[in-house]
């Protein structure tokens, strides 16, 4: 092995590990985002699991809140992402995503039950 190979490989190794960590928080936040929607397509249904149903969609340890108005719900989804290996701590990120629905389980056209 030349001295060149015995610089480079290291370098290679370190940036194989962090597009592979890339990969992973890419994944995640497609997730965070998948969840928020399910979420809150399902409490605009009116629901009463929709914040489990987001859970099961979202990356481990997330965080699902929900909100409500008159006529609309809102789903946010906040998830740790550790770092790669020993770099862990210091290179964790927080993914979010939130999505907003119109209610269905109301009638917003006619908000006094009149015809």
């Amino acid at each position: 092995m030349t001295a060149e190979t015995a610089v480079v490989l290291p370098a290679l190794v370190l940036l194989a590990a962090m597009l592979m960590w890339a990969v992973v928080v890419a994944s995640d936040q497609i997730r965070c985002v998948d969840a928020a929607r399910v979420g809150a397509r399902s409490a605009a249904r009116g629901e009463p699991d929709a914040e489990a149903v987001a859970r099961a969609a979202a990356p481990a340890g997330a965080v699902i809140g929900l909100a409500q108005d008159a006529e609309t719900v809102r789903v946010t989804v906040d998830a740790p992402c550790p770092g790669p290996g020993v770099l862990a701590a210091r290179l964790s990120v927080r993914l979010t995503a939130s999505a907003v629905a119109a209610r269905e389980d109301v009638d917003t056209l006619h908000p006094g039950g009149g015809t």
